[in-house]
């Protein structure tokens, strides 16, 4: 039986925790940053976990991790 292959666009994205969680970064935070407030950038800097319902999916991404 083949292996199957990782994602690598996903790899480089997302983490499994070991508890099972999948850790992203925020999005918005690349360009067109002097019209949003500082407070928001700050809060764009922390990262957050994968929505429970898209997390079966980014899982199929990474089958080896």
């Amino acid at each position: 039986m083949p292996k199957l292959k990782t994602n690598k666009a996903a790899k480089k994205r997302f983490k499994v925790l070991k508890s099972g969680k999948i850790k992203r970064k925020k999005a918005f935070l690349r360009h067109i940053l002097t019209s949003k407030p500082k407070g928001r950038k700050r809060s764009l800097r922390q990262g957050t976990y994968v929505h429970d319902s898209d997390s079966f999916a980014v899982k199929q991404l990474l089958p080896y991790s």
